[in-house]
């Protein structure tokens, strides 16, 4: 079944972090912030949501990259009962998709708590005061991409933060496969 993410709480700070990558480096939220704002994302590799729309995720954040806005992707799925998730299939997919940012491995799960993150795909975005402007959708895409001329709700929103530091107040909300929490 499909979850779904709340609504954009305006202003929310982004939490700080320090996650491995899978390009063998260590990031914090510092390395990642862009100098019009940041764009954190919590994807994985098995969800069929996230899988849908991946290469959109990736032309996104390159295109966004280039207008000044930092990006990540996190996984934070329980590599143990999901394996497809785990860091070494990470690395796998990163490099065949040649992800133009950081893709990070969440494996205590704190940052995606920290965060509230319920789904993959589920999207923050700040503005260039770390403060939420932005928790909805790529596009209209759900478990099968969406039309290729489908608006790209995410980008657009993210270049209105870069270019006024306030997201838009109509946003509809990501859908995706929940969080794989590990047992408490």
């Amino acid at each position: 079944m499909a979850t779904i993410p709340p609504i954009c709480d305006f202003g929310w700070k982004a939490p700080a972090f320090r996650l491995g990558g899978t390009d063998g480096k260590i990031y914090s939220l510092d390395d990642i912030r862009g100098p019009k704002g940041t764009l954190i994302m919590f994807i994985c590799n098995h969800c069929p949501y996230v899988m849908a729309i991946l290469d959109r995720i990736l032309r996104d954040g390159e295109a966004l990259q280039a207008a000044g806005i930092g990006v990540a992707a996190i996984s934070s799925n329980d590599a143990e009962a999901y394996p497809e998730d785990g860091f070494i299939n990470m690395v796998r997919l990163a490099k065949e998709k040649a992800f133009p940012f950081p893709y990070l491995c969440d494996d205590t799960q704190e940052v995606a708590r920290a965060y509230g993150a319920v789904c993959t795909p589920d999207f923050f975005g700040f503005n260039a005061e770390d403060a939420l402007q932005y928790r909805g959708r790529l596009d209209a895409s759900g478990k099968q991409a969406g039309p290729t001329d489908a608006r790209r709700e995410l980008y657009e929103a993210m270049l209105q933060v870069a270019e006024t530091g306030q997201g838009p107040r109509e946003q509809v909300a990501s859908m995706g496969c929940s969080i794989k929490w590990k047992d408490a």
